[in-house]
């Protein structure tokens, strides 16, 4: 690619995360969440790795930050969850944080956490399946 599109992509990749943050941020109050949000992320990450070629990443068959991310995201959520029915939540995905004020960035207890986990997962998911096709179109090419 040439230089234009290289900075062009820099640009819009770093626009398009900040977006994708904004809206696993807000997604309680508008709507979006972990799952938009985290697509969005994803997509920064793409746009970087069409731009720059698989070169920029260093791709080799084994790509295990991604999938160590995903894990992680999970086992954040399920915590959460859990922290509930041990502070004495009625169910397992209860809320168990006060509420807030109704339209306040702070006012759904639990849920802005969860969206944060659910993107992060959703990112490292979308991610690795790019990867994995990357991977593997480059070796059929070899």
């Amino acid at each position: 690619m040439t230089l234009i599109v290289k900075k062009t992509t820099q640009l819009l990749a770093g626009i398009v995360f900040l977006y994708g943050i904004y809206v696993i941020l807000h997604g309680h109050l508008t709507p979006g969440g972990g799952f938009a949000g985290g697509v969005i992320i994803a997509g920064s990450f793409i746009l970087l790795i069409l731009a720059f070629g698989s070169e920029f990443m260093n791709l080799t068959r084994e790509e295990t930050g991604t999938t160590l991310t995903e894990n992680l995201a999970i086992l954040a959520v399920l915590l959460i969850a859990l922290a509930g029915m041990i502070v004495g939540a009625r169910i397992f995905f209860d809320n168990w944080l006060p509420a807030g004020k109704v339209g306040e960035l702070v006012s759904a207890g639990v849920i802005p956490l969860y969206n944060i986990f659910v993107g992060i997962e959703v990112a490292a998911s979308i991610l690795t399946i790019f990867l994995a096709l990357v991977i593997f179109k480059e070796e059929i090419t070899k």
